[in-house]
């Protein structure tokens, strides 16, 4: 999340950090800058929770601001492993916030530690700090081009100097990254998606370009692009899961694109029952999308207590156990005596579905059908999204039928590829023609994993 030019930026950047709380929930911190100077603050816990008093926005004045909200695909939950990250260099005060994983950073960070870098972190994000303080080059914009040239993986960032905000995407684009812009003050945002842009009634203005840096200062915007073209590989799994449904990802509305999954699913993977209920809240438009082209009622047959956080991107698996048992409870009024067809968006360890069918059954049903919204999770993702690895994977040890008898339903089906492309507008499974990364489906892993091809030799 990033401001630029507009009173109270900070507290703005905390609204935005507010709406894209989904992507990350064991942290977040802003950055602000002032004629005072660069002011920081990080902490452990929900946006509410850290910039929960009015005392600490008001510590962090100026007109500019950028934000960020952790989710740890590397390194531990630590108060210096929050973002966004800052170092004074030579030519002054830079922060950077990134989303997304690098997948040389275990290679870089020995080389950069052998010639003298003093780590303070354990996350992948800090390489980039680095890399920049050692360039030989003089302007902040070529120093951090060089750094990004030297780094491979999935990267989104926002960066703030004194004079300056930008942002940046690696060249196949796998994070989305938007810019947008306040109508009245003519401030300009930059941020994850466009649900951030809603809540503080900035419009959208477009997306960043996968290997474009758009340098935002008080001129205005200019575009660089530092990199060769090549084709795009946005990550079909923000469109399945991971991004707000109410968000716009590259021209595509993310609710409408799951009930077009949910149509497709519903036309690939037909079945007799008598209620479609959705595995809440990231299950409920394909389930809509399910239900108007199977003609099945629509119910919501299972509650969602939303003061727990997702399951999946939860830190450990203790808390993510006890956390399916806080996060839904069943409607028996809706399940008892019916045939239920529930549908979610993916299955990754097993364990969720299994104890969401559990408590379904307790609940009366009398059949349990699962339709997932997306193929079969097999591989890790290296991109940004903290998949466990292959061993780990339900999809990666178990055929279709033990799967379903793993989970306790009568039968499982996921959507096919070209049904998944087909609802994003596309005819066929071929992911690098459509322009998305699916490696996380198919293994296809499109930037070259660096720090674990040696694990990953087949």
């Amino acid at each position: 999340m990033g401001i630029w030019g507009a009173d109270e930026a900070a507290a703005l950047a905390a609204l935005g950090l507010h709406a894209l709380q989904h992507r990350g929930q064991e942290a977040a911190g802003i950055v602000s800058h002032s004629v005072e100077g660069f002011r920081q603050h990080k902490g452990l816990g929900l946006v509410g929770d850290v910039f929960n008093d009015p005392r600490v926005i008001a510590s962090l004045p100026g007109r500019s601001a950028i934000g960020h909200n952790r989710y740890a695909t590397t390194g531990a939950t630590l108060l210096r492993n929050v973002q966004p990250l800052f170092a004074e260099f030579e030519f002054g005060g830079l922060a950077v916030a990134h989303n997304g994983n690098l997948t040389n950073a275990e290679t870089l960070r020995k080389v950069l530690v052998r010639r003298g870098c003093i780590f303070q972190s354990t996350t992948d994000s800090e390489v980039f700090v680095h890399l920049i303080a050692i360039s030989l080059y003089e302007t902040v914009m070529d120093r951090l081009i060089d750094a990004v040239k030297q780094v491979k993986g999935a990267y989104s960032l926002v960066a703030l100097t004194s004079d300056m905000m930008i942002g940046l995407r690696d060249p196949l684009g796998v994070r989305p990254l938007i810019l947008g812009r306040l109508p009245h003050s003519g401030a300009w945002v930059l941020a994850s998606e466009t649900c951030a842009l809603d809540i503080m009634g900035a419009e959208f203005v477009r997306d960043v370009e996968p290997g474009e840096i758009v340098v935002i200062d008080d001129a205005g915007v200019r575009s660089i692009k530092p990199f060769s073209p090549v084709s795009p590989r946005f990550c079909v799994f923000e469109y399945i899961y991971f991004a707000r449904p109410d968000s716009v990802l590259e021209g595509h509305p993310v609710y409408t694109a799951r009930q077009k999954i949910g149509v497709e699913l519903a036309r690939e993977s037909a079945v007799d029952a008598d209620v479609i209920v959705p595995v809440p809240d990231s299950g409920v438009p394909a389930a809509m999308g399910f239900a108007m082209e199977s003609g099945i009622p629509f119910e919501m047959g299972i509650i969602r207590n939303h003061y727990v956080g997702r399951t999946f991107i939860e830190p450990t698996d203790h808390i993510r156990h006890l956390g399916v048992r806080m996060k839904h409870s069943a409607n028996r009024v809706v399940l008892e005596g019916k045939r239920v067809v529930l549908v979610d968006d993916s299955i990754v360890r097993g364990t969720t579905s299994r104890k969401i069918v559990d408590m379904v059954r307790a609940a009366g049903a009398t059949e349990v059908h699962m339709r997932i919204s997306s193929p079969p999770t097999r591989h890790p993702c290296f991109y940004g999204i903290d998949t466990p690895e292959e061993s780990k994977l339900l999809a990666a040890t178990h055929d279709l039928a033990s799967m379903a008898e793993v989970i306790g339903v009568d039968s499982l089906a996921f959507i096919s590829f070209d049904g998944l492309y087909r609802a994003l507008g596309h005819e066929g499974r071929d992911a690098m023609a459509a322009g998305y990364c699916d490696a996380c489906f198919t293994g296809d892993y499109p930037i070259e994993l660096v720090d674990k091809e040696g694990r990953l030799v087949a």
